[in-house]
């Protein structure tokens, strides 16, 4: 098997993305910032400029928060009856706080999809 044909496991692959690192080698970091993924690794120097993650993120972000918000402020609304304006304002909050922190790990974990995959040119054809 050539570099070009190796298989790459999907599973290591997706917990490097999650943890926002080079899929290929884990070390180096993927994001540049908040969510601006790196034209290249600075560590093995693969390249990384062929992702499109689009809103996949996003709408995951969306699924996941909403799944488990939903649910818990039912609850809360029903076991502790608590000021409207209360319940909302701490919803909001959580609501906020847990789309900000697995926003850029389904970001990282979809880029890295991509690559394990050899998705958008990651297969390393020349288009």
């Amino acid at each position: 098997m050539t570099a070009d044909t190796q298989e790459r496991p999907v599973g290591p692959a997706l917990v490097r993305g999650w943890r926002r690192r080079c899929p290929n080698c884990g070390a180096g970091p993927m994001l540049r910032g908040y969510l601006k993924v790196r034209d290249s690794c600075p560590v093995c120097h693969e390249d990384l400029s062929h992702q499109r993650a689009d809103d996949g993120p996003a709408y995951m972000t969306i699924i996941v928060v909403g799944h488990l918000m939903a649910p818990t402020i039912l609850y809360a609304f029903v076991k502790f009856r608590p000021d409207p304006l209360v319940l909302a304002s701490v919803f909001s909050v959580g609501c906020v706080a847990l789309s900000l922190y697995l926003l850029p790990r389904f970001k990282g974990a979809f880029v890295a999809l991509q690559w394990a995959k050899r998705m958008h040119g990651f297969g390393g054809v020349k288009s």
